[in-house]
């Protein structure tokens, strides 16, 4: 069951928003890489109330974690369910599925920097070797309806001004050797691992790239920004904010961000990507920090630092979907307004003892705006 009501209301959102597609899950199996993680949980979260509410026939979910960083969580705990299975696995192994699979999302992989410049290697692996694997899968599941790759948005790297808000035809800006490159090179290159499958063997591959997603479930832990800024404010320490704070970014809520996401797998395209995000609210981080002060009515203040010296060189300036293809091909268009999720995010996380019960010290730890 879902212990959260912003949780269970969130999800209930993400199934109207897709209600005129899911009976192409009706009495389908979907197997899923990174179950465990953030954008996992709410997927199987969204499986198990289409089957209990939606579905002529239910559905069926083998999640699949290694839990390097996927852990399990009590607002989502789903173990009572006889048409989910969680099982510890490795994507960079080829996993022993007997059954067949009728979608397949490959969601694991490591998306802060703090973490990929940890696991560098295994960045590359669960991306690469992790998507060759499912893929060869795919290819023993000849009735296979979609396979679902998430991408993300930083394969875009540092986009010429000119090419933001940025369209999925930008080849991109990236460094092939740079201290992000594990983890942009990995999804470009699995991106092109994909497209082959696709040409070669006709399997209906479907990429997506997000955009900067949020919202309750995120770890106060992740190290990225939006988690990060709202524990610091709840707990009245300074936000901390890399450089001038000029920065920008653009950021969508959890349910816009599903919405599209469950959209591309069942409808998109085979051999397309798309960008899911929101493009109505590229802000710099230090207006982004304020915003959390004033929602969160708290003691706290904003306080510019210089980036740390373990923190990856080449940060993008600016990340802002251009999202004119998911909205014509698949009637994406996100509805959140940005304030609102982020006091809908912050309402949670007052319910959490991780966010306001735990003390962390945060001084010379990194965030990532990712």
């Amino acid at each position: 069951m879902i212990s959260s009501p912003i949780i269970a209301e969130d999800i209930k959102t993400i199934v109207d928003g897709i209600i005129g597609h899911a009976p192409l899950l009706s009495g389908k199996t979907i197997l899923i890489s990174g179950g465990s993680g953030f954008l996992g949980k709410y997927f199987t979260g969204v499986f198990r109330y289409l089957n209990d509410n939606v579905l002529d026939k239910p559905c069926r979910l083998i999640s699949v974690d290694n839990y390097i960083t996927g852990e399990r969580d009590p607002n989502f705990d789903l173990s009572d369910n006889l048409n989910i299975m969680n099982v510890w696995g490795d994507v960079t192994f080829p996993l022993p599925v007997r059954e067949d699979v009728d979608y397949i999302i490959h969601a694991a992989g490591l998306a802060s920097p703090v973490y990929y410049m940890q696991y560098p290697l295994e960045t590359i692996e669960s991306a690469v070797t992790g998507a060759k694997n499912l893929l060869e899968l795919a290819r023993r599941n000849p009735n296979l309806q979609g396979f679902l790759f998430f991408s993300s948005s930083e394969i875009y790297g540092d986009p010429d001004p000119k090419a933001v808000p940025t369209p999925e035809t930008y080849f991109g800006h990236v460094s092939a050797v740079g201290p992000r490159a594990c983890y942009d090179e990995s999804k470009r290159l699995a991106e092109t691992i994909c497209t082959i499958y696709h040409q070669k063997y006709g399997i209906p591959i479907k990429v997506v790239r997000p955009f900067n997603v949020f919202g309750p479930g995120m770890k106060h832990n992740d190290r990225r920004v939006v988690p990060m800024f709202a524990h610091e404010t709840l707990n009245g320490q300074p936000i901390t904010v890399h450089g001038d704070g000029s920065q920008t970014r653009t950021f969508c809520y959890i349910t816009d961000a599903m919405i599209g996401f469950i959209k591309t797998l069942l409808i998109g395209r085979p051999g397309e990507a798309y960008n899911v995000g929101n493009a109505n609210n590229e802000i710099a981080m230090r207006d982004l920090a304020q915003i959390f002060v004033d929602a969160a009515h708290t003691a706290s203040t904003v306080s510019l630092i210089p980036y740390p010296d373990n923190y990856p060189a080449g940060e993008p300036m600016r990340r802002c979907p251009d999202l004119a293809k998911a909205k014509k091909e698949l009637g994406y268009d996100a509805q959140v307004n940005f304030r609102q999720g982020i006091e809908r995010f912050l309402d949670w996380c007052r319910t959490q003892e991780s966010y306001v019960g735990a003390k962390v010290v945060t001084a010379g730890i990194t965030v990532s705006v990712a």
